[in-house]
């Protein structure tokens, strides 16, 4: 008798009733002007060790604005995943079809994680120039929630939390990043939650050298929850604590798994 109750008191432990399935992560990589070849291993290491997730990658070690991604023209390709993290530097691929095919997972409801020149991606219209939404112009940056079209000098950026509550961006509370670029703002869609800006030097040129670095949304029909960043340009930034924390809460944030404590859900801790 006294074997099964230590048996079944065995199976009430926090240990088996946390038990869950790793998240099926697909990370996105390459193209134009960053380190992808090691971004992308120290992005899997970091968000694997952080929580119960499982990084598959597509990767191109092609260096252009317009890298063939083995995604593009199938857009079935995030069939099986939880999540997406788009971190591909591709602002030369611009057919309308092209990147409807790359947004039909997240209009289907798959949430989405866009990390630093993704944001500058997929341009099939003037980046420089406000684009209405419904337009195809407009459709990478309705998926966004904001609408970038260039980036200063590099230069520390100190992050200001709107949130500090914010189970997302309880990490990030005083980070003045090493060398890093700072996006523009040309558009924040109404759909977009500004989590934290950044600023460079005096940050007297709203948009300029003050702008969102960090943000959630809610993308088309379905209302798709999709987390961005745009810091993450050098190695030194992606490697840090920071930065890997504060892209795992994002990511566990898109797929519910994130407590108000800014704990992974059960089941989902390292």
């Amino acid at each position: 008798m006294k074997k099964y109750i230590l048996a079944a008191l065995l199976t009430a432990t926090p240990l088996f009733a946390q038990e869950a399935k790793p998240l099926k992560v697909l990370l996105i990589t390459g193209g134009c002007c960053h380190d992808y070849a090691k971004q992308k291993d120290i992005l899997k290491k970091g968000i694997e060790e952080r929580i119960n997730a499982v990084v598959d990658q597509v990767h191109t070690d092609d260096k252009s604005t317009k890298p063939p991604l083995a995604i593009l023209g199938n857009a079935d390709y995030a069939k099986g995943y939880d999540v997406i993290i788009h971190d591909e530097c591709a602002a030369d691929i611009k057919d309308p079809k092209i990147v409807e095919g790359v947004l039909a997972p997240h209009k289907a409801g798959i949430p989405g994680v866009n990390l630093h020149c993704a944001m500058h991606s997929y341009r099939v219209g003037n980046p420089g120039k406000p684009q209405a939404l419904g337009t195809p112009e407009a459709m990478w940056f309705e998926y966004l929630g904001i609408q970038s079209s260039s980036h200063g000098p590099q230069l520390p950026i100190t992050i200001t939390v709107a949130d500090e509550k914010s189970p997302v961006t309880k990490s990030i509370v005083g980070w003045v990043t090493g060398r890093e670029e700072l996006y523009n703002n040309i558009q924040v869609h109404p759909s977009a939650k500004s989590l934290a800006t950044g600023v460079q030097g005096a940050g007297d040129q709203p948009g300029k050298n003050n702008s969102v670095v960090v943000w959630t949304n809610e993308y088309g029909a379905k209302k798709t929850k999709v987390f961005s960043t745009t810091i993450g340009h050098n190695n030194s930034t992606v490697e840090d604590p920071k930065y890997l924390d504060l892209v795992t809460k994002g990511l566990l944030w898109s797929v519910d798994k994130l407590g108000a404590d800014g704990k992974p859900a059960p089941g989902y801790a390292k």
